[in-house]
């Protein structure tokens, strides 16, 4: 009995899934589709960029780059995105932590609120922001009264950033951490455990990997972020204007070689965040495995 039940998992183990069994000619009918299409949406449009941003010479790309609006867009893009994902990255962690390690009412309504930024246009998320903290919002006159100024300033960019950003570590540590269970950290607690102890010596290890990947998504959609940030930041020259906003400013001017100039700026970073994520994956991969 027992080697006829070994002989028949050995006989469905070494059959393979179906779409393996496909011909030849169907998988490379079925790859030449794939690479084509991601040829001509994502290929040909990054290359453009760096065409058109190099069609009037490299001094006139690398002038692009030195210029002084262009080096303030930067700037700003840069601090924004260092003081929205550490922020996110918090409040990721706190919340991934009371979902999955505590049963409470209104659990689903706290998932639900986190998934909110994706349902929401950005457009729409900026403009909230104006309604309460502009000239003539809820906050505006108290705002104004105090000499505070939100909306058309770095904490208007800010905090629409945050909001548009806030899911990514969230989302990605609570299936993670949903699947690690409590086992590990209940042990730990008997042990002796407790507070900052229990989170840096148990559960952060088991799910730093998900928290650089979750880092390392919301980074990159902080610095690309447009529709909020350009609803709330006053297109000001040098001032409250982030790269793509600049970008966007240069485009409309009919600069377009200084335009896609800084385009290659963003797509070079975006390039370098890639490979990031990428080896990110990998090391998770690695270390899932031992």
């Amino acid at each position: 009995m027992a080697g006829a039940v070994t002989a028949h998992l050995s006989e469905e183990a070494s059959v393979r899934p179906q779409h393996i069994n496909e011909s030849v000619l169907v998988r490379i009918v079925l790859i030449t589709i794939a690479l084509a299409f991601l040829t001509l949406v994502v290929i040909f449009p990054l290359l453009t960029v760096f065409i058109e941003g190099l069609k009037k010479g490299w001094d006139v790309y690398t002038a692009s780059l030195r210029d002084a609006d262009a080096l303030s867009a930067l700037k700003l893009t840069l601090i924004v995105s260092l003081i929205a994902v550490p922020l996110n990255t918090f409040f990721g962690i706190m919340a991934a932590w009371a979902i999955t390690k505590f049963k409470f009412r209104g659990r689903n309504v706290l998932i639900t609120l986190i998934d909110l930024p994706f349902a929401v246009s950005p457009v729409i998320s900026g403009l909230i922001f104006v309604l309460m903290f502009g000239a003539q919002g809820f906050y505006g006159p108290w705002l104004d009264d105090h000499n505070i100024q939100i909306i058309f300033a770095l904490p208007g960019i800010v905090l629409a950033t945050v909001f548009v950003t806030f899911p990514f570590v969230a989302r990605e540590l609570i299936p993670l951490m949903e699947s690690q269970g409590v086992q590990e950290e209940e042990a730990a607690v008997v042990l002796g455990a407790k507070g900052l102890k229990l989170f840096w010596l148990v559960t952060l290890p088991n799910i730093k990997w998900g928290l650089l990947y979750g880092i390392i998504l919301c980074n990159a959609r902080a610095m690309g972020e447009f529709g909020a940030v350009s609803v709330v930041s006053g297109h000001i020259r040098g001032e409250t204007n982030t790269l793509p906003l600049h970008i966007e400013i240069l485009y409309n001017e009919y600069q377009f070689s200084a335009s896609f100039a800084v385009s290659s700026l963003l797509v070079l970073l975006a390039v370098l965040t890639l490979a990031v994520k990428k080896f990110v994956e990998w090391r998770g991969s690695k270390w899932q495995s031992k």
